[in-house]
């Protein structure tokens, strides 16, 4: 691991990360709704552009955690993306991934995937390094860096398992 510095804290609004996503006929299946696949490719994108923000450096994707569709989009509709850092440990740092679907004409939104992402910080030698630590802002932020770190133990202890 490359440790040469501790980077300064850092709170989560720094990070934040907001895409919006057209859903065209090449991104859906043979319902008209976007591929499970896509989804999962703009949330890879939006987390590692968040990780990438609060780091300063190349991110890339460990872990992804619980995501669970919970209602599609259709082509012509739109899909939202919203990417804020949750925690941090010493060379990587979770990320809650947040998307929804959004039909232009209406105005109505609904929720479509919810995901935690872990990445891992590289180095100019491709090697994980040290990540900046959240600055925390409030208790809610405290208390997600506790949930977070209780996620990587287990995560931890099944793979020695």
């Amino acid at each position: 691991m490359n440790d040469a510095f501790s980077p300064p804290a850092k709170p989560a609004k720094a990070s934040l990360t907001e895409m919006t996503e057209f859903v065209l006929p090449s991104h859906a299946n043979a319902l008209g709704t976007v591929f499970g696949g896509q989804i999962m490719a703009w949330v890879d994108l939006c987390a590692a552009i968040c990780a990438q923000r609060h780091t300063g450096r190349t991110c890339v994707t460990l872990f992804i955690d619980d995501f669970l569709f919970k209602r599609p989009v259709h082509v012509g509709q739109v899909v939202l993306l919203r990417a804020h850092v949750v925690a941090t440990f010493r060379t990587s740092l979770e990320i809650e991934v947040e998307v929804s679907g959004e039909d232009t004409v209406t105005g109505h939104r609904w929720a479509t995937v919810e995901c935690l992402i872990t990445m891992v910080a590289l180095g100019e030698d491709r090697r994980p390094t040290a990540v900046a630590p959240l600055l925390f802002e409030s208790d809610a932020e405290r208390i997600a860096q506790a949930d977070a770190e209780e996620r990587k133990r287990t995560r931890l202890a099944k793979r020695t398992r």
